[in-house]
């Protein structure tokens, strides 16, 4: 039987150096030379995606669900409007935080996401396991894949979501009570810890996008796989008929999962799609 599978992309198909292992790569194409579908299911927008060196893929979950492609073809994009941003923009810099405008063309931040951001990627790399060498160049990287916008250049209305830098874990908190309608989510850490919030278009998940997708595919929910390694992904194992968790993922998402393979770069991946017979 050909099955549907979703893969997170930081964690699960790539390590937290955004670098593929090769294992992974070979999974990837091996499955899909035996007639099975292979989605990445990311909080990424695209332009994120192009940056990363990835094996070849059936399409795309971006956005945490904003955006849906199927070979080259969009099924369902659905942005913030100009009117949220505005507002997400606006109570970001009252409070001094740094952030970052996700969109398919490109990755756009304010002044204080230059100021804040390398060292709060240093401390997501050196949580994940990089040391202090690796950590610092992965952010440094990251952060120079910004294009820097100032005033009302930062009002636009191609956002597909707008992540944040936590100075606290009350502004995540405070996020949800000033933007009630959009979906509100922490990455970068386990609970309290995490580094950054960040605020979509209501209504719009990982599962949500599933199903449309499934939708367009004509396909059945039986024959699906999820993969992930962070609470974010949960809401694809809501939906998914059988769900595997990567060994370097957090509490939660293993208590929730039906298997759990070993880390992204211990051949996770591989070795999952050994254990199910997709190769």
């Amino acid at each position: 039987m050909r099955k549907i599978v979703f893969l997170d992309v930081d964690g699960t198909l790539i390590d937290y150096d955004a670098k593929l292992p090769e294992s992974a790569a070979r999974a990837v194409n091996e499955a899909r030379a035996n007639g099975h579908k292979v989605y990445i299911c990311t909080g990424c927008s695209k332009a994120e995606i192009e940056q990363r060196n990835l094996c070849d893929l059936d399409g795309m979950i971006g956005g945490n669900g904003a955006y849906v492609e199927d070979n080259g073809h969009v099924v369902m994009h659905q942005g913030l409007t100009r009117d949220e941003v505005k507002h997400i923009v606006d109570w970001c810099n009252e409070r001094h935080l740094g952030f970052y405008l996700e969109a398919n063309s490109g990755m756009y931040c304010n002044d204080y996401m230059l100021e804040q951001g390398p060292e709060t990627m240093i401390k997501y790399g050196q949580g994940k396991g990089a040391d202090l060498t690796q950590a610092t160049q992965s952010a440094n990287s990251f952060v120079n894949s910004f294009i820097h916008l100032t005033g009302e250049d930062l009002y636009r209305d191609d956002v597909n979501k707008i992540s944040f830098i936590l100075s606290s874990y009350q502004d995540h908190l405070d996020s949800k009570k000033e933007f009630p309608t959009l979906e509100a989510n922490t990455w970068g850490g386990k609970g309290e810890l995490a580094l950054f919030g960040d605020l979509g278009p209501t209504g719009i998940t990982k599962k949500h996008a599933i199903e449309v997708l499934l939708n367009y595919l004509d396909a059945d929910v039986k024959d699906t796989i999820s993969f992930g390694d962070a609470k974010i992904d949960l809401s694809m194992f809501e939906l998914c008929a059988y769900n595997v968790a990567m060994g370097n993922g957090g509490v939660e998402i293993k208590e929730a999962a039906d298997y759990i393979t070993t880390d992204v770069n211990d051949d996770g991946l591989y070795n999952a799609f050994k254990y199910l017979k997709l190769i």
